[in-house]
């Protein structure tokens, strides 16, 4: 028998509600998994992708991971992985780094077989490039076959990629199918085989309500049995108040103090006919009792006598902004220009993105700079070949999927190498948590001739971020 443990979407890194605390409970949780598997001695750690949350984690959340993969190198279970579209960057990945340290395998195309199983990997691959994938992997002789994938799969929720078109396709008949992306635990059977998302190990947006974990999956006498197994992280503490007309802010600090709020983080939603609350006072409340983090969330519209206010969602600020900037009927190129400025381009390279596109539209005609006409405007950028999908928590966090396609080799002003590809898909580029344009660079490679010195990489201007072309 083979018993594994399949995790994922860990997003080490992760300082959620800008709390350092935080930041420490998610490599708390991915530590909890490595405590979990040293323990039950099982035969490998599965990752689905979604290690760190940023494709630029601080130096503390690298020697955080180093540390606990030392430890599960040390007890003599390997790590296999695949590279989610958090982590994901144009060149080398983190994955590569810790798999030339002895301390992980970057799952592909070829079998790497743990006792009677060979595990294969297939990264996250944007919606735009999965057409050309011809899912070729190289034959085995083990017992079982597990592919590995980060990504949207049917028939779960939020679904984009179709499960059944890669079994399908693939050249190797799969015997259970470990997927990462949907932060949501869940098993179904897609052509008789088992398709199973082990789900988060720590909350990553308020709306991940249920209990965190991963699944242990067993493979044994021509059958594969998955089970979940709870993982112990910080208390959520959700308060809903539904108030009636003439109450307010008093009722809500009623319902808040009827629960244990020590040392966890707090989400209040305010919905109902009353009266406006003050979201600060709440949250102070919440605090002074001993919560960790309290966020008020209070959807409801107000109007004053006599004009019209304008509903702020503080929940989704940059959202609120590309609303505002989609009324403004900005043309083609104004676009481009306000995305390179707002989006995840490094302050350094601005400029030269500006004048990089604002050239292309010149090439395209004097049309692109007139305005838009119509209401419905692409803030992003229309004929940016890109899709994102959001998931909005409703607590002041999104956990956004932003697929920008990796930059065209043979495009001179994109100077970006292409991805290695895995199980035949080329990876995607993946800020945090913005929308990024088609060709927006990197700090690494930005096309200009400064480059950062390793030290100023490696966190010397106080940032702590590091490239992975520091390393690799």
């Amino acid at each position: 028998m083979t018993r594994v443990i399949h995790t994922g979407d860990t997003h080490l890194g992760y300082q959620q509600y800008h709390s350092p605390t935080r930041r420490q409970d998610f490599l708390d949780a991915f530590e909890r998994v490595v405590d979990d598997a040293i323990e039950d001695g099982v035969s490998a750690v599965v990752h689905a992708g979604d290690l760190f949350h940023d494709r630029r984690p601080a130096l503390p959340d690298l020697l955080g991971t180093i540390s606990a993969l030392r430890r599960l190198a040390s007890a003599g279970v390997p790590f296999l992985a695949v590279v989610g579209n958090h982590e994901s960057t144009r060149g080398g990945q983190w994955l590569d780094l810790f798999e030339q340290l002895g301390l992980a395998t970057r799952l592909g195309s070829a079998p790497v077989v743990v006792d009677d199983v060979a595990f294969y990997g297939l990264d996250h691959v944007p919606t735009s490039k999965r057409a050309a994938l011809d899912y070729a992997f190289e034959p085995h002789d083990a017992d079982f076959a597990a592919l590995v994938a980060h990504g949207l799969f049917t028939p779960f929720a939020h679904a984009d990629w179709e499960t059944e078109t890669v079994l399908d396709e693939a050249t190797v008949d799969f015997d259970a199918v470990l997927l990462g992306d949907n932060h949501a635990p869940g098993t179904e059977r897609v052509a008789d085989t088992p398709v199973t998302y082990c789900g988060s190990t720590e909350r990553v947006s308020a709306a991940e309500r249920d209990g965190r974990g991963y699944n242990l999956v067993s493979f044994e006498d021509g059958t594969v049995d998955i089970r979940r197994r709870a993982v112990e992280t910080r208390p959520f503490v959700f308060v809903e108040v539904t108030l009636a007309e003439g109450e307010g802010e008093e009722r809500v600090r009623e319902q808040v103090r009827q629960y244990d709020v020590e040392d966890a983080v707090v989400v209040v939603e305010v919905t109902g006919e009353g009266d406006p609350v003050t979201p600060a006072s709440i949250e102070t409340l919440a605090t002074e009792n001993g919560a960790l983090v309290a966020r008020v969330t209070d959807r409801r519209e107000f109007e004053s006598p006599g004009e019209s206010e304008t509903a702020v969602d503080f929940a989704d600020p940059d959202a609120a902004v590309r609303e505002r900037v989609g009324d403004l009927g900005l043309s083609p190129a104004a676009l481009d220009v306000d995305d390179a400025v707002r989006g995840e381009v490094a302050d350094a390279n601005v400029r030269e993105t500006v004048k990089r596109r604002v050239r292309a539209r010149l090439d395209e005609g004097v049309s692109r700079f007139e305005p838009a006409d119509g209401d419905a405007v692409d803030v992003a950028g229309a004929e940016h070949d890109r899709a994102t999908t959001t998931r909005a928590t409703g607590d002041g966090d999104e956990h956004e999927r932003d697929e920008t396609v990796t930059a065209d080799p043979s495009d001179p002003e994109d100077p970006a190498e292409p991805t290695e590809p895995t199980g035949g898909a080329e990876t995607a580029e993946t800020p945090e948590t913005a929308e990024t344009s088609d060709g927006a660079e990197d700090e690494a490679d930005s096309g200009t001739d400064e480059k950062p010195s390793r030290a100023e990489s490696a966190g010397a201007n106080g940032d702590g971020q590091v490239s992975m072309e520091d390393y690799l």
